[in-house]
This record gives C-alpha cells, sequence and structure tokens, in this order.
C-alpha cells in the first residue's frame, strides 16, 4: 500500500512539474528591501542542491535611497542550470519584484511570457506616481504579455508572525523571506540551508530568527497551498566532476586563492588596504583568518595602504594591497617605488565604472589603460585578469607566484561583476597546486642586490636579519649589480631595459594562449577578464548556426602568451570585446600593427548580454 502511495505520488509530481536544463531569476525592491540576501539565500540553495550558477548583484551606490524611487531599487540576478552556467544570463525568466519602481526598472529584463511576482500590498497610487507611472500596471492591461502572479506579501509576512508581539513594520521588513519561500517551493528546493543561515546570522536575536523562519515556511506554504503559480519547476543537478564544492564569490576567492599562495611559498600573507566599493570584501575575508597567520591593516587611506604592502614585502611577507580603479590612481607612486626595488608586490583591482567616484557599484573594464601606463618614466609589471567568480582563486595564486618568483609587482584586474557575482566553485586540494619559490637568498652567501639570474634576470630576495646580505634599497635609480645609488645615464638606460626585459621574460614561463573554436579562418573574437562568460556563450550559438569562429580569451595581458602573434595571422579579422571604448583593442594594435581589428563596446555599467554580442559577431563575419 505504501509502496503504491509512493508511486501515485511519483506520477502526480511529474505531471505536475515542468524539467529545465536552466533558470534565470531576477530579485528586485528597494535597496533595503533584503533583495541580496534573498538572491544570496536562493543561489547557495541552489548550488546545495548541485545545480551550477552565475550571479550577478545589481544594486545602487546610495546607501539608503529614498524609498519607491528608480534610483534606490536593487537587483539580483541567478543564473542556475543542470549544466556548466558561464554567464548570469540575458532576460530573466521569472522576475520578482517589491514595488512599482522595481517593477518599472526592471521590466526591461524580462522576456516575452516571463512569470512576474508582485508584491500588490506595495502598489498603492502615491508609489505607482512616483515610480513614474500613469496608470496601475497591474490593472492596465500592460503585463499581458507576461504571466503575472499578484501576492500581498506585505500583509501575509504580518500574518506570520501577527502572535509573536512583532510591531508591522518590523514584521513587514520580512517579507523577502516570504517571497524567497515562494520561489523555494517553486523550484522544489528545500528550506533547510536558509533555516540554517537565519539561525547562524540572528543567533542573538531569537525574536528575529524565529519571525525569519516563520515568513519564509508561511511564504513556502502559500506557494503549495493557493496553486497560484504556473507549474513547479525541476532544475536537475549538474554533471560535475566529484570534490567538495560551496558557492562563492570573487573577492572571496580571490582572498583565498592569496592564502594558498602563501601556503605554497611558505611566506605569510599580509594585506595592506583602504576599504573600497567593491573590492572590500577582500579585506573583510582575510582579517577572519588570522589563525593561518594573516595579517590585515585597515589602513587610513590608499597611499598608506600600498605602502605598508611594499614595507611587508621588503620584510619578507607577500605584501597585497587591493582597491578599485580610484584607489589605484592614488597608488601609483608607490608602485613605481616596487618596481625600482623589485619587490614582490600583488595589486588586487576590483574595477568599476567611470572616471573618477563614476559609479562605484557597477562593472566595468575601466582601469587596463591605468594598469599599463599609468606610472611616471618605464615601470613595467605583471598584469593578469580574472575570468569569473571561481577563476579569481587561480589568477589571484597565479598573480602572487609570478610576482615572488620574478620579484616584481603584479596587478591582478577583477571587476565588481566577477567580484560581487558568485559562482559554484571546487575546492582545489593543496597538494594539486604548483609549488612556489621565491628567489631568496641565503645566510651569508656572495650578496650583490641587483646581481640576476642569467635565464629570468631575476634579483635575489634579502630578507631583512639575514646574516651577510645587508644593502641599500630605495627608489633612487641604482648601480646593476652593486646596488649603489647612480646619475650615470648610461647605468639607467641600463637598468630601465632589465627591468622591462625581466618582465618581458616572464612569457616564458606562462602557458600558451588557446583558442577554441575553429584554428584558422574568418574571425577570430577576442575577450579579457569578466568577459569571459557572455563571449563563449555567444560563440558557442554562432558556432551552432554554422558560422565558423573562434574564441580567445586573455588571462595575462603584460606580458602576452608568446604565440599571440601566430595565433592572430591565421584570421582575416580580430573582433575585441570589452567593456570600455577599447582599450584592449588599441594595445594589441601598439604590439602587433599588421592584424585587422575590429572592436564591439559597452560602456554602460552592465555586463555583455549574450544576444547582443552574437548580433555583433554576425554582422562582423
Amino acid at each position: 500500500m505504501h509502496q503504491h502511495s509512493k508511486v501515485m505520488y511519483m506520477e502526480e509530481y511529474q505531471n505536475q512539474t515542468e524539467v529545465k536544463d536552466d533558470i534565470v531569476i531576477r530579485f528586485s525592491g528597494d535597496s533595503g528591501d533584503g533583495m541580496q540576501l534573498t538572491g544570496t539565500l536562493f543561489s547557495e540553495t541552489a548550488a546545495f542542491t548541485g545545480n551550477d550558477l552565475l550571479t550577478f548583484p545589481d544594486f545602487p551606490a546610495e546607501i539608503r535611497a529614498p524609498q519607491n524611487t528608480l534610483a534606490g531599487v536593487s537587483g539580483f540576478q541567478l543564473h542556475f542550470g543542470s549544466k556548466k552556467i558561464y554567464n548570469s544570463g540575458d532576460l530573466c525568466d521569472i522576475l520578482v519584484v517589491m514595488n512599482p519602481a522595481s517593477l518599472k526598472a526592471n521590466l526591461k529584463w524580462a522576456r516575452k511570457g516571463a512569470t512576474i511576482i508582485v508584491d500588490e500590498d506595495n502598489f498603492e497610487d502615491k508609489a505607482i506616481q512616483k515610480a513614474g507611472y500613469t496608470s496601475n500596471p497591474l490593472t492596465d492591461g500592460s503585463l499581458n504579455s507576461y504571466v503575472v502572479i499578484k501576492v500581498p506579501m506585505s500583509r501575509l509576512a504580518q500574518e506570520a508572525v501577527k502572535d509573536l508581539g512583532v510591531d508591522p513594520k518590523s514584521a513587514e521588513r520580512s517579507k523577502n523571506m516570504f517571497a524567497l519561500g515562494m520561489l523555494l517551493y517553486m523550484f522544489n528546493k528545500p528550506l533547510d540551508h536558509a533555516y540554517h543561515f537565519i539561525e547562524k546570522k540572528f543567533s542573538k536575536k531569537s525574536l528575529v530568527v524565529e519571525m525569519n523562519k516563520r515568513v519564509l515556511k508561511a511564504g513556502y506554504d502559500y506557494a503549495d497551498t493557493v496553486e497560484i503559480l504556473p507549474s513547479r519547476i525541476h532544475v536537475p543537478p549538474a554533471k560535475m566532476p566529484k570534490g567538495k564544492y560551496r558557492n562563492i564569490t570573487g573577492n572571496i576567492a580571490t582572498a583565498w586563492g592569496l592564502m594558498a599562495a602563501s601556503e605554497k611559498s611558505a611566506r605569510p600573507l599580509f594585506l595592506g588596504s583602504y576599504p573600497i566599493t567593491p573590492a572590500s570584501e577582500i579585506l573583510i575575508e582575510l582579517a577572519k583568518h588570522r589563525n593561518l597567520g594573516v595579517k590585515t591593516f585597515q589602513a587610513e587611506d590608499e597611499i598608506a595602504g600600498i605602502n605598508s604592502a611594499i614595507g611587508a614585502s621588503y620584510a619578507g611577507s607577500i605584501g597585497v594591497t587591493s582597491t578599485s580603479g580610484p584607489g589605484l590612481s592614488l597608488k601609483v607612486e608607490a608602485l613605481g617605488l616596487a618596481v625600482m626595488t623589485e619587490l614582490p608586490l600583488v595589486v588586487v583591482d576590483v574595477q568599476r565604472a567611470g572616471p573618477s567616484t563614476g559609479m562605484p557599484t557597477k562593472p566595468e573594464q575601466s582601469d587596463l589603460n591605468l594598469a599599463l601606463f599609468g606610472r611616471n618614466g618605464e615601470a613595467p609589471l605583471i598584469i593578469l585578469s580574472a575570468s569569473s567568480p571561481a577563476d579569481c582563486f587561480y589568477a589571484a595564486f597565479e598573480a602572487a607566484k609570478l610576482s615572488l618568483e620574478h620579484m616584481t609587482p603584479a596587478i591582478l584586474l577583477s571587476d565588481g561583476y566577477i567580484g560581487l557575482g558568485s559562482e559554484l566553485f571546487r575546492i582545489p586540494k593543496m597538494a594539486d597546486l604548483p609549488e612556489i619559490k621565491p628567489p631568496i637568498a641565503q645566510p651569508n652567501t656572495p650578496y650583490k642586490p641587483y646581481a640576476r639570474d642569467p635565464e629570468t634576470l631575476v634579483r635575489k630576495w634579502a630578507i631583512p636579519g639575514t646574516e651577510g646580505l645587508r644593502h641599500r634599497i630605495g627608489g633612487l635609480e641604482k648601480t646593476n649589480i652593486d646596488g649603489l645609488v647612480s646619475t650615470d645615464p648610461i647605468n639607467h638606460e641600463t637598468m630601465v631595459k632589465l627591468r622591462a626585459e625581466k618582465v618581458k621574460r616572464i612569457e616564458n614561463f606562462i602557458p600558451l594562449q588557446e583558442v577554441y573554436g575553429e584554428s584558422e579562418g574568418r574571425l577570430l573574437v577576442v575577450s579579457w577578464g569578466g568577459t569571459y562568460g557572455a563571449v563563449r556563450n555567444a560563440v558557442d550559438h554562432c558556432q551552432k548556426d554554422g558560422y565558423k569562429i573562434a574564441h580567445a580569451h586573455f588571462r595575462y595581458i603584460n606580458p602576452l602568451p608568446r604565440n599571440t602573434a601566430e595565433i592572430f595571422k591565421r584570421y582575416e579579422k580580430v573582433l575585441v570585446c570589452e567593456l570600455n571604448a577599447g582599450q584592449f583593442a588599441n594595445y594589441l594594435r601598439m604590439n602587433f600593427s599588421e592584424v585587422k581589428y575590429t572592436q564591439y563596446n559597452k560602456i554602460q555599467g552592465l555586463p555583455f548580454m549574450v544576444s547582443e554580442l552574437y548580433k555583433a559577431i554576425i554582422s562582423n563575419f
């Protein structure tokens, strides 16, 4: 009888459930509505149940913008599936909106026919007018091309906790948990992870724990009981290699990559940093790991941050500083000092949109020119770029490795999209990561500060206090080998050329550039940094439609992989796609002028959409 009942239940479940390979959800509300938390909790639950995913937090710069205003809308987009997910999705399949302003700001991101779940309690006349509507969009027919589900979330949240003695305003704040409960039911996801998070986050506030758990369960039960959802959706687990996984943001992955480099090099890790959007999370994460020997210093300004890191590098640590574009501008003089002294240093630049303060919470590939050329004198250094949130781990590890082994600063370019976004990350085993072998000078051995390895041109790292390694160091030009202060013109030219050649020779220690797709032909699509996922998806679509094209994504910016020129020669045209006005394209033109380049650029503080890239690629074919 029991077995029969189980079979009947499974048949019923299958009949009412739609199976999807992937889904895009967008949560949206006022900046105080908890949309980032809601999106994060759903993402982590999806990861816990085996889905691959990528997220895009999209929030305003204002800490608390006025309610029901377009400027104050906060969004969180999630793309998850049963296959490899490369980007956070173009248009969403499900849009959750908490007020008229969030509907107004985000309707353009919903595909036609999408399901829109609305908190109808907030669609009052005043809020509707404030959002710029002349009539109520829930009743005027403007949403007829969508499936609209109107739910009195605020009232139901209040109802769920009325016996707890919570005031109505506080109860209403938990409406995001109601929306989360509905979505978890819709996608057949468990409540356990969200429960655990609530209990941990509010462990000292038992009333808040009980309130949020009740509202979460109320949303789940409402979706189950009322049956207003078109259907439940099942996204099967993705097939991935065995291992231990977690959902991770790019900034946390960066911090972990730096800690892994510290362990593999046996050098202590020091971070000197001034908190800046969107890089602050790196400082916050590293500050949690003093038990691993990590030292963090929250500096009063950007200059103090990088100079403390240079001091730590001089003393024998992995000196690191994290920042964004405006901060990198302030650090450039000190960066020149690190180049001159030939000390290891990692600068993590989580890029954001625009010059000056710009748009602090919006992603852009804005700082490549600054990284390449933004120092006085001749001061080349290593430049790498991370391609996804999980890749930030490996990019940070590689930046530290190259900087330590080649005794020169490295800039790691991330951005707000991958730094704040999250992805499923397979945690590597430390034994599988390569060793890092800094060129540390041994005590009581013949030592000259600028004596170099003949193959790499790398000088030895003299740790202060090591017997017999006393030497002078600083920003004034030094004589080759002996390291004495020098104003000799010939010596100066020699040192400039040696420092440049040292960085150039790093091309012999990085992988050859790979190409995805046709090995030769009409068109090569080029990308770098956080645009990888969208470009790869667009190239895949083009290839499926019969276009014989290839894709080359660059991690190593300076030096470029040594086979770059050879690759470019195999194609009639190179299309460079980037979120700026063409900084990488111009850099490539400078180095490989014989190549025919074309560009696709976007400067909107938003990531690429696959659909727009698809059109750009086929128009250049």
